[in-house]
């Protein structure tokens, strides 16, 4: 049975790794991570469905956990849905945002408060998400995907924690990461990804689907207590 398998060495996981381990992938980040042995992966069923979020919101906190005892830069949490394989890049959207609202929902449920680095609302510019008191960027793939850098054949969702890169800007080290991404994305792509800004510029909620947005998109990401529909 399928489930059976650990996660690190189920089928999909194995090709994710090559996946990221390909000399033309331009995330160095990324790579650093799994080279160093910290990128954490969990094979989920459907991104569709709220089915595993009971077990991707305790993985998300342990990875943040781990990380606070050893901060050690680069370290990714990765979900790999084994389902669907051909959603489009709206539909691929709107799905990553359900799961992303619904683990939202169950952290401030069980008490968690937003990260108070960052802002809550996702027209901010200085919007994060935030899970166990950490501010986080996600990035999704899926098979759909224009830009080939963020094409996988079955979706996934990376979570990355903001701490990590304002060290590196500490550290100076931010500036020249970027661009060596930047530019490996052009080699990939023949162009640079219109929807990459600094954190800051626009809101960051834009960049997590990977789709191109207009200056009309409108983030559907409500924090609970915050929603339109509140009583």
């Amino acid at each position: 049975m399928a489930d059976l398998v650990p996660d690190q060495e189920h089928p999909l996981a194995r090709q994710f790794r090559g996946f990221i381990e390909d000399s033309g992938f331009p995330c160095v980040g990324a790579k650093s991570a799994l080279a160093r042995g910290q990128m954490n992966i969990m094979v989920a069923r459907d991104l569709r469905s709220a089915w595993d979020d009971l077990r991707i919101y305790p993985e998300l906190l342990q990875f943040i956990d781990e990380y606070r005892r050893d901060n050690t830069l680069f370290r990714s949490f990765a979900v790999l849905f084994e389902e669907p394989g051909g959603l489009g890049e709206d539909e691929f959207e709107r799905h990553l945002w359900d799961r992303v609202q619904s683990l939202s929902d169950k952290d401030q449920w069980f008490g968690e408060t937003y990260d108070n680095r960052v802002s809550s609302s996702p027209d901010d510019p200085h919007f994060s998400l935030s899970f166990g008191g950490e501010a986080f960027f996600v990035v999704g793939l899926h098979p759909g995907a224009s830009r080939a850098a963020r094409r996988f054949d079955r979706p996934v969702l990376v979570f990355n924690m903001h701490d990590q890169f304002e060290r590196l800007r500490a550290e100076g080290r931010y500036e020249r990461l970027r661009r060596t991404i930047l530019d490996r994305d052009v080699a990939l792509d023949g162009s640079i990804n219109p929807m990459l800004a600094q954190h800051g510029e626009v809101s960051e909620a834009r960049q997590y689907s990977g789709r191109a947005v207009g200056n009309d998109w409108a983030c559907p990401f409500r924090r609970p207590g915050e929603r339109d529909d509140a009583a």
